[in-house]
């Protein structure tokens, strides 16, 4: 094989005189000062961490209230207000900013063999942003709350007491931290791949996410101008949604889900570049079809703007729009299911360790299968029109976003944890925390299908006897999944208090961030890598690299 990387230092730990960027500087200010990229991801994983607590805190409390038909542990104004506020969270403050913010923060100059983000100091401020809008978001949750849902639909999300514009306002916010981390991204990937490193020699997770910074660049201001436009009409009695004021509600609609079908991208091609990345570590395998998964997130970033009507078969919208929909929906589906076709042939005759994060990427294949083909079924006219506004719609829903991106992000944690803190976790409470996860959430949320099914509307608060046995059944497996994050924050948590005794490359990888220290050092090269033959004849077909 040809030479992988010509000045690079590789090794378990820096030299005596290098310093690891978690020890580059004492005190929360070198901290809350640095223009370090690895600092930024980390400290936006603690922020990411804490709020997809407090989300999973308000799901618990939604789980426990629908134990029983009729009241339970909370008002139903309370309840609307818990709901909205789980939704918000979780798709505005964790799911969205997740992988891109925190895990490809930390990875992507590395993968890159650069030793920074193209802008730095725009990367603090990014994270900045983000904190603001977090602290927008708890002050409308301890100023009155919101009970609109996380889609905040008007015209009730203009007429409603509470604190509507201060939580939109935090929505606005956060979104221009996710423009400036796209922005960031994109020119990174443009202007700082290492000498020799052509655009198909990248790693397929640099692929993702390139892919995402794009939606996120060009869909999110979409969703900003119409939050600002909702602010306004609430605040000054414009009117522009509101029909009592001469609006149109399903305006909002559209612009609503221009912007939030394509965030379903920016949640999930991050989810599916991890997995890119770990199914060929854990086979021993080179990639399968290396550029066809390149183009396919790509695929999936131009066709995730023009699906957004599929949302919208209920709303009065011509049959010949919803057809057009319908159809556009199906062909997502196509660069979907090559990147599933190729991660299994990748794993097919492979040499595959069932380490944590493959056991992740696993749960991702056969949760994702699911989310994806029940997708196709709403995408279908016909069928939405009945299973529109159910716990059928919930169930997907989770599928694709927790079940797909959320165990993806799992999966990237824990395949980057030895890199990030050069500590390794404790495999045991590991596989067992993964299959209790696994479980709980199967037991969550496959019910939500079968009770959809049935006709149980989303968003009720009280519901019929008859769907009782069902619900239960979903609220144990929400204790499931509980315990099996508690014992994931346990054994991570107690590996920081451990020397550091992580390997430079304890995966046995091929891509550049394990060709440096665990944890990196500052500038995590000591000379900037020159490809040769390449680290990345890790995705290169059999015969020109590492199977040759």
């Amino acid at each position: 094989m040809a030479d992988t990387i010509t000045a690079t230092h590789i090794s378990g730990h820096a030299d005596h005189h290098d310093v690891d960027y978690l020890h580059d500087g004492k005190g929360l200010k070198s901290w809350l000062t640095t223009v370090d990229h690895k600092r930024i991801g980390v400290m936006y994983l603690w922020s990411i961490l804490f709020m997809f607590f407090l989300g999973g805190v308000f799901a618990m409390l939604i789980r426990l209230e629908l134990l029983t038909p009729k009241q339970t542990i909370m008002s139903a104004e309370t309840y609307n207000k818990v709901f909205t506020l789980h939704g918000a969270i979780m798709v505005f403050l964790f799911i969205i900013p997740s992988v891109p913010a925190a895990l490809a923060n930390f990875v992507l100059p590395l993968m890159l063999g650069a030793k920074d983000v193209a802008f730095p100091k725009l990367n603090l401020f990014s994270w900045y942003i983000y904190m603001a809008g977090a602290f927008i978001a708890i002050a409308a949750m301890v100023t009155g709350g919101v009970d609109t849902g996380w889609t905040f639909y008007t015209p009730y999300s203009t007429t409603t007491d509470g604190s509507v514009a201060l939580m939109t306002f935090a929505a606005f916010v956060l979104g221009f931290s996710s423009i400036l981390t796209g922005v960031n991204f994109v020119a990174t990937i443009h202007n700082l791949r290492a000498p020799g490193m052509g655009w198909f020699d990248m790693p397929l997770f640099c692929w993702g996410i390139y892919s995402t910074a794009l939606i996120q660049v060009l869909a999110t201001p979409v969703l900003a101008i119409t939050l600002l436009l909702l602010i306004m009409e609430r605040t000054f009695g414009i009117g522009i949604f509101d029909p009592k004021l001469g609006g149109d509600p399903v305006l909002f609609q559209h612009f609503f889900w221009f912007y939030s079908h394509p965030a379903v991208y920016i949640m999930i091609l991050p989810g599916m570049a991890i997995i890119s990345e770990i199914i060929p570590t854990f086979s021993q395998k080179t990639i399968f079809g290396y550029r066809a998964i390149a183009f396919s997130s790509v695929a999936i970033a131009l066709v995730s703007f023009i699906v957004w009507g599929h949302h919208m078969f209920t709303s009065g919208q011509s049959q010949l729009a919803s057809a057009i929909f319908s159809f556009i929906t199906f062909f997502v589906a196509v660069p979907s299911a090559i990147k599933t076709f190729n991660w299994i042939v990748t794993m097919y005759k492979g040499s595959v360790a069932f380490n944590a994060p493959m056991l992740y990427a696993l749960s991702f294949l056969l949760l994702f299968g699911i989310g994806g083909l029940t997708g196709i079924f709403l995408g279908a006219v016909s069928v939405d029109i009945h299973l529109h506004d159910t716990y059928f719609v919930v169930a997907h829903f989770h599928y694709v976003m927790m079940g797909s991106t959320v165990i993806a992000f799992l999966g990237g944690l824990h395949y980057w944890w030895p890199k990030m803190f050069g500590r390794m976790y404790n495999e045991s409470a590991a596989r067992v925390s993964c299959a209790l996860v696994f479980i709980g959430f199967n037991t969550t949320f496959l019910p939500q299908f079968v009770l959809g099914s049935r006709g149980m509307p989303r968003r009720y608060y009280n519901y019929l006897p008859e769907f009782q046995f069902l619900h239960q059944l979903s609220t144990v497996g929400s204790w499931i999944l509980g315990l099996g994050f508690l014992i994931m924050a346990g054994y991570l948590f107690a590996s920081l208090r451990k020397k550091m005794d992580a390997p430079a490359n304890p995966w046995h990888s091929r891509t550049l961030e394990w060709q440096t220290a665990s944890p990196p050092i500052t500038h995590n090269f000591h000379e900037i890598p020159t490809i040769g033959g390449g680290p990345y004849d890790y995705y290169r077909p059999v015969g020109k690299g590492r199977n040759a």
